[in-house]
């Protein structure tokens, strides 16, 4: 009885196409048909992403309405945009901080490494490994200057924002702090966020 194929059933199937033996590249990443939302590139692979829980979107809403309470005019703040770091690998942070002159128009489907001066991730439980690990690997071999991982306190379920600084000579990250209730840093630039703020959204 389980090994009848209605025709229902074929007709309901996503067929995908073969991946190349090489891997995808960003070209294909904004070409093939029907992908779903917020699909992400690594090592040439699609990385399709489940569907997000309320308090990933407030904590996102949270850190870009407080990026860009105290922006400098050179800056944009753009959120789950694809940023290509090479030929096979466009990752989508959660939150960018960008050069302004990066910005070419509301048609806009990506942005390039260097262009970047913070990327953050805010971790999901289907994407811990990636956001914790393969992602800020390959956005400080990018060269991307500041790195944000922000996981949920366990006992408050409030953000805490892990601060990372590129260190240039060795191409990784260097911690420099974790900060729970309130972010102030002075790099890319002077930022203060209220996260207890995210109670009232």
């Amino acid at each position: 009885m389980g090994g009848t194929t209605t025709a229902e059933s074929v007709e309901h199937r996503v067929r995908w196409p073969v991946p190349p033996l090489d891997g995808y590249t960003v070209d294909d990443l904004f070409t093939l048909p029907d992908l779903p939302p917020h699909t992400e590139l690594i090592d040439g692979s699609l990385v399709f992403v489940s569907p997000r829980r309320r308090l990933h979107g407030n904590v996102i809403d949270l850190l870009v309405n407080g990026l860009r309470g105290s922006l400098p005019g050179e800056f944009r703040v753009s959120r789950e945009m694809t940023v290509v770091l090479d030929k096979h690998n466009g990752p989508e942070p959660d939150v960018s901080v960008l050069q302004a002159d990066s910005i070419t128009g509301p048609g806009q489907t990506s942005y390039q490494a260097e262009d970047v001066r913070l990327a953050i991730e805010v971790v999901s439980s289907d994407s811990e490994s990636r956001d914790r690990t393969t992602k800020p690997q390959k956005y400080a071999k990018a060269g991307i200057p500041n790195f944000w991982r922000v996981e949920e306190n366990g006992s408050t379920g409030r953000p805490v924002v892990h601060v990372y600084e590129l260190d240039p000579m060795t191409q990784s990250y260097v911690h420099m702090g974790m900060h729970r209730d309130r972010i102030e840093v002075e790099k890319p630039y002077a930022i203060d966020i209220d996260l207890t703020a995210v109670d009232e959204l």
